[in-house]
This record gives C-alpha cells, sequence and structure tokens, in this order.
C-alpha cells in the first residue's frame, strides 16, 4: 500500500495547497531515530552546540519573509503575530546558546574525602548528561515556537540531545521549511543532519514514541492525544519520561472590590485575552469567577462591548472549528447558562468570539455542568457569578491543574488588605503560574519562567519555556574515586573549563 500523502491546507477555505511529503513508514522512523542516535557526538562539545544554536537563530531570520508566508498560508494567523513568534523563536535559541556556554545546567558538583564525616565520604564527583535522541511532537497554535524549532527541540538541542521531531498536519510545509533551515545550520559546524529528524503522519508518531533509542519526549497538544501518548512512554520495555502539556483552564478570580474599582479594564483586558489569537493560546482564561451585584454587572457589559466588537476569525483547522461550533452549543444548552455574546460560527470558514455566564453554585458541586470545567479550544469563555466567598473556594477546590491562574484585587487588597494573600494562596496549588492583576496571555522567555503545572495541565513538573526547560533532557551521574586522569574535564579540580560549581561545599562562579 502506498503511503499517505502530507497536504498543506490553506484554513481559510479548507482547501489543499500542495502535496508537501508523504506518511513516514516505520522503516523511515527507524532510520531518523537511528540517524539522530549517530549524531550525538557531534552536539558533545558545548562551544559546538553554541555556536550552532547561534547559527539555527541567524538562518530563521535570514529566511524570516519566506518562512513566514509559509505560516501564515497553512494557519491563517496573520504575519504580524507569526513575525513576532518567529523573533521569539530565535531569541530562544540564543538565549540557550548563552545557558550552553555558562555551563550552570550541568550542576557541577565536586566533595573531597572526608573521614571525619559520618558516614565518611568519598572522592564525589556529580554532574549532568544528556540522554539521548528527543522525540518532539509539534504544536497546532504555535508553529515557530512550539514546533520544528521550537522550545522542545532548542533545549534538547542545548542539553546535547539529537531530536526527531513529529509535524503537526497544520503546517507540514512550514514543518519541512524549518528543518531544512536547522540542518543548514548544522552543516555550517559540521554536524550531521540527522540532528534534527522530521516525520509525518500520526502513526509515524505512534513509531516514534516506541522507538527503542527515543530517551525522552516532548509533547504539546490536546489532552487525549498526549495523555495516549504518555501512557504509550510508560509502557515501553524500558520507560522514558514524557514531558506533556496537554490543557489548561487557566481560572481567573475577580473580587468584589477589584470588579467595584476598574469594572471597565478588567472586561476589556478579559476580552483581549480570551479573543487573542482567536482563542487559540494555551493560556487563555477559560473560567472567570466574577461577583454578582451591580461591579459584577459593569464588568459584564465591559465585556460584552468589547467581545461584539472582535471580528469573525479563522481557527487553525476545520476539525478545530467545528469542536468549537459543537463545544460552545452544548454547553450554551445547559440548564442556567446565558449568552451575553453568543460564541459560534461567524461565516463558513470562521468562527465568532463570545461568552457565557453561569451561576457558580452550578459548578459548586459534581453535575451536568462540569463540562464548563473542561478547555473548550477557540475565543469563548465561562463567567460564573459568585454570591460570595464560600462559593469561590467551592468552585475552585474543582477545578483541576492548570498551567495559570490570576485573580484581579483593587490597590488595596494589593497592598495587603483584605482577602489578597489568602486568594492567592488557594490559586497556588491549582497553577505553576500565578498572577496577579494581569492576563495570562503571553509566556515571557526569561530565566524565571515557569510554564507547566499540575496534571492535566502537564504530566511532569518541569517547565516547557524558559532557561529550566533544559533540565527535562539531562540525568546526573557521579564518579566516586575515579582518578582524575579518567573523569570528564567538567569534573576535574582544576576546572579546565571555567564551570560554575560547588566545591567542597562551596559555590565557585
Amino acid at each position: 500500500m502506498a503511503a499517505a500523502p502530507v497536504w498543506s491546507v490553506d484554513p481559510r477555505t479548507g482547501k489543499q495547497r500542495e502535496q508537501v511529503a508523504v506518511e513516514a513508514t516505520a522503516q523511515e522512523v527507524d532510520a531518523a531515530v537511528r540517524a539522530a542516535h549517530e549524531a550525538r557526538g557531534a552536539l558533545a562539545d558545548r562551544t559546538v552546540r553554541a555556536a550552532f544554536l547561534r547559527t539555527a537563530a541567524d538562518e530563521l531570520q535570514a529566511a524570516k519573509d519566506g518562512l513566514v508566508e509559509t505560516a501564515d498560508a497553512e494557519t491563517a494567523l496573520g504575519p504580524v503575530r507569526l513575525t513576532g513568534e518567529l523573533a521569539r523563536t530565535s531569541y530562544q535559541l540564543r538565549a540557550f546558546a548563552d545557558i550552553v556556554d555558562e555551563g550552570a545546567f550541568l550542576d557541577v558538583v565536586i566533595n573531597h574525602p572526608d573521614d571525619t564525616a559520618t558516614p565518611p565520604i568519598p572522592d564525589l564527583r556529580r554532574y549532568k548528561v544528556p540522554l539521548g535522541v528527543v522525540a518532539v511532537y509539534s504544536a497546532s497554535n504555535f508553529p515557530f515556537a512550539f514546533s520544528v524549532a521550537g522550545g522542545d527541540t532548542a533545549s534538547a538541542l542545548a542539553a546535547g540531545c539529537p531530536v526527531v521531531v513529529k509535524s503537526h498536519p497544520d503546517h507540514p510545509a512550514l514543518s519541512e521549511y524549518v528543518a531544512k533551515v536547522l540542518r543548514r545550520a548544522a552543516a555550517r559546524h559540521d554536524i550531521p543532519e540527522g540532528v534534527v529528524g522530521l516525520v509525518h503522519g500520526f502513526e509515524a508518531g505512534v513509531e516514534l514514541i516506541k522507538h527503542p533509542l527515543v530517551a525522552a519526549a516532548g509533547f504539546t497538544g490536546s489532552v487525549r492525544g498526549g495523555r495516549a501518548l504518555f501512557d504509550a512512554a510508560a509502557a515501553r520495555p524500558v520507560p522514558i519520561p514524557f514531558h506533556g502539556e496537554l490543557g489548561s483552564l487557566n481560572p481567573v478570580v475577580v473580587t468584589e472590590a477589584a470588579a467595584a474599582e476598574r469594572a471597565d479594564a478588567i472586561g476589556a483586558g478579559l476580552a483581549g485575552s480570551m479573543t487573542l489569537g482567536v482563542g487559540q493560546f494555551c493560556v487563555k482564561p477559560g473560567l472567570v469567577l466574577a461577583p454578582t451585584g451591580a461591579a459584577g454587572d459593569a464588568l459584564l457589559k465591559s465585556l460584552t462591548d468589547a467581545v461584539s466588537d472582535t471580528d469573525a476569525g479563522v481557527l487553525l483547522d476545520h476539525r478545530m472549528r467545528d469542536n468549537f461550533v459543537a463545544g460552545v452549543a452544548e454547553r450554551a444548552g445547559l440548564p442556567d447558562v446565558d449568552s451575553p455574546v453568543t460564541p459560534g460560527a461567524g461565516g463558513e470558514h470562521t468562527v465568532s468570539a463570545g461568552f457565557l455566564t453561569v451561576p457558580a453554585s452550578r459548578l459548586a458541586a459534581e453535575g451536568e455542568h462540569d463540562l464548563l470545567l473542561e478547555e473548550c479550544f477557540g475565543p469563548v469563555t465561562v463567567v460564573a457569578r459568585y454570591e460570595d466567598e464560600t462559593e469561590v473556594k467551592a468552585v475552585l477546590s474543582r477545578l483541576p491543574g492548570n498551567l495559570t491562574a490570576t485573580v484581579q484585587l483593587s490597590d488595596e487588597e494589593a497592598a495587603g488588605e483584605g482577602r489578597g494573600a489568602e486568594i492567592l494562596a488557594e490559586l497556588t496549588p491549582l497553577a505553576g503560574r500565578v498572577l496577579v492583576n494581569g492576563w495570562p496571555t503571553g509566556v515571557a522567555v526569561a530565566p524565571a519562567q515557569h510554564h507547566g503545572g499540575p496534571y492535566p495541565a502537564t504530566t511532569s513538573t518541569s517547565t516547557s519555556v524558559g532557561g529550566t526547560a533544559i533540565e527535562r533532557w539531562m540525568r546526573p551521574v557521579a564518579y566516586q574515586n575515579a582518578p582524575e586522569a579518567l573523569l570528564p574535564q567538567e569534573l576535574r579540580d582544576e576546572n579546565p573549563l571555567g564551570l560554575p560549581r560547588r566545591f567542597n561545599g562551596r559555590l565557585e562562579r
């Protein structure tokens, strides 16, 4: 049987643009993984790795016009958004190059023998080494930043791990283009092109997670798809780490005092956040706890005005559009659910933004309204109107893990008056990033960033954004009583590489 073709599709029309490739067979997946495995040695030198990452960033920017044009044709996200996302992707590659140069990620710790300790301490030297080939599963909604050259790939290469990327079916032509650019950058440093493998097709993704030479995996996508791969990773004869980002509701709590103080600003800010990118952000606020009464009414009026002025938009593919239209209709049909601005189909290929309201009491106990506590991908949010703090606590106690949780406080509450600190404490167990008087859309690439959260937001405690994302692809190893001449340079007393380290209990920089 001939391999199935892989088509580039225009989401604005639903029509096929061009055949890009064919779905990879099991043999082709095996070849890609083995080529990546053979490329490990070329990444062993940290100087070469850092140079490769910077060259990759330069090459992506040099190809900007063609990349953005290809991405827009397949995603309809628009040149402005895509140009910014490509810049973020290039910045991320350079940031990881700086991390590789610095070397602190190796976590070098050296203990000389100490016979006076109880029990005695032998000569011990510990650092981290790369795991091996990393399988990367691209996301639909960030064709640059969470795809072939995205954070999983950048952090894995920085750790010294080659990658094999399973492309997302929404942007196969862009995936091929970006892979070509990365391989060109690799060639400039005599790194084999197999260091970045690329495969297409659902079955290829399944074969990839099962391959015995794949040492870890990174995934961004749906709960259903991510959980299936997570289970497959755990069921292997040799289980591997699976760092998956699956789904998030990203709750927002608006205090009554905050609503009374700045209802217009909160309503407008919420509208901008929930409709950004046609609601296709993993950190879109999907549930908002807002007070009843005049302050809450004013907030809803502001939200209504802002969302009503939002143009219909194109989702990333027609399957997502169909799921969105069906999902909001099912939610809107529940008892006591109202639609001040009705979300749903905009035109034949578009969707309209909107929001639903429901009494918070409907969410405080298990029942048919639990559907409102599940992510609905697209430009919609649910506003749950609460009567008192007891209802807020009851709803929060029922929420699953999230990437973010947000609280909107008044000036006095932010200064320490009232329940501000208490609400922050209630939100902290729910999410990996807790925001005060901001909106969750927009994930800065910064050393202190954490993009992860309790399950089902992610399947591990790690982050996929920020410098510490590199830790996912490494493991510690300690040498005991090894002769100095046999030790890796990173662990020698004279520190020939000038690495930050902890030496006999003292931090050296």
